[in-house]
């Protein structure tokens, strides 16, 4: 898979911009703060139809084109090849006026080959995967950042998850607000077995993607992290789900996080049955707290390096190898699940990087279709790797094309 053409309108500091991608490395050059993240960011968005800089897309929305009193759209538009189809995919973003006091709402439109569809029936057609630098969160952040990589990874790559998530999150929505009114003002317990069922049969499914996902991405980075590290490292990825299919060993409350748990051989029957069963003795708990306490909105994903916690007592450079690992690793994963490659997306990455991990770098990412960094500072590369890319300059939300020429063609795979 790779994008062949891509069109910004009013896309943050972009009014308007056209690109023509090759189908290789492109390396984005030019000083910080003029564009280059944004055009990442807008190819992740086509992808994920979410920023990974902002939970809120109203903000990618560029402020000096909105008017208050007319709509403001924003459009991205890619054309890209699947194997051997091509396709092409649009995102507005439609900012209206509405009511009297001068509000403004936000609409998102999803077009794939010029026809509407929710987000879940088309998430995972175009794949992207990003790093930037500020992506330590997975690691260091809360755990509804550790969730969020998990959802936008899995959604890309699993069929349905999308869709299962928002049907999920809708259940926890209708079983908390019951649960919140039976404590407010009483009612009978059995309310609960319809929300309770459908709480345990999506949940169920939710659990059992994240077991595989997790399993097979930890298999995938640890081989990666132990190259990069040269052996000195095991990265290891501990997932914890706020239901745990697994019995707590004599009464234990839960299970160190250094140990090593295999959740490999549960099925997805056996999961539901006993997290439905969980819900039932947790009733009275959770009437008395007016939420639901258990399920894979309060799931765990915490990375060890030689079994320390890095969120914890991680340094940046251990963060940033483990990161970097983790992103490598989910290329690969997405490559076994959809049979594409997708476009690898890395920002300033290099400069976090000594020479060897920087030539161990371009060696993984060389199998794949389209890469594009950014950087502003051209010599961290190495020469003939700059030879065989395309180099453009990026100043000022303007993008100047082929500031170097290079010896290989347009169309040619990545060697």
């Amino acid at each position: 898979m790779y994008l062949k053409h891509l069109s910004l309108t009013n896309f943050r500091k972009f009014t308007r911009l056209d690109l023509d991608l090759p189908r290789r490395v492109v390396l984005l050059t030019g000083g910080n703060a003029q564009g280059k993240t944004t055009i990442l960011e807008s190819i992740y968005f086509l992808a994920a139809f979410t920023s990974f800089q902002t939970h809120a897309d109203r903000q990618v929305v560029n402020l000096t084109e909105a008017n208050r009193d007319e709509l403001t759209v924003t459009r991205l538009v890619a054309e890209y090849q699947r194997g051997k189809n091509r396709h092409r995919l649009e995102v507005r973003l439609i900012l209206e006026p509405v009511g009297v006091l001068n509000g403004q709402r936000l609409r998102k439109e999803i077009l794939l080959d010029g026809v509407k569809k929710p987000v879940s029936d088309v998430v995972g057609h175009f794949n992207a995967v990003i790093f930037v630098p500020q992506m330590s969160q997975i690691i260091e952040g809360a755990p509804e950042d550790r969730r969020r990589y998990l959802n936008l990874a899995l959604a890309q790559s699993v069929p349905a998850y999308a869709r299962v998530l928002s049907e999920y999150n809708q259940a926890l929505t209708q079983r908390n607000a019951l649960l919140k009114a039976l404590n407010e003002n009483g009612g009978g317990r059995d309310q609960l077995e319809v929300w309770d069922e459908a709480l345990s049969h999506l949940g169920a499914q939710i659990i059992l993607w994240r077991i595989e996902a997790i399993q097979r991405i930890e298999h995938l980075a640890s081989r990666v992290h132990h190259e990069l590290t040269h052996g000195t490292e095991i990265l290891r990825l501990a997932y914890e789900p706020a239901f745990d299919p697994l019995p707590n060993p004599n009464g234990q409350l839960g299970l160190k996080i250094d140990t090593v748990v295999d959740r490999s051989s549960f099925k997805l029957n056996e999961i539901q049955v006993a997290f439905r069963g969980r819900l039932r003795e947790l009733r009275s708990e959770e009437i008395a707290r007016g939420v639901t306490t258990i399920g894979p909105h309060r799931d765990e994903l915490r990375f060890l390096a030689n079994d320390f916690d890095l969120g914890n007592y991680g340094s940046r450079g251990q963060i940033r190898t483990a990161l970097l690992s983790l992103k490598l690793a989910e290329v690969n994963w997405m490559k076994e699940r959809t049979g594409e490659w997708p476009v690898i997306l890395l920002d300033e990455v290099m400069a976090e990087l000594d020479v060897q991990r920087r030539a161990d770098l371009l060696k993984y990412v060389g199998e794949s279709e389209q890469v594009l960094f950014t950087t502003t500072d051209l010599n961290l590369f190495a020469p003939e790797f700059v030879k065989q890319a395309e180099v453009w300059k990026v100043e000022s939300g303007r993008v100047e094309t082929n500031v170097i020429a290079r010896r290989a063609k347009p169309d040619e795979a990545i060697s």
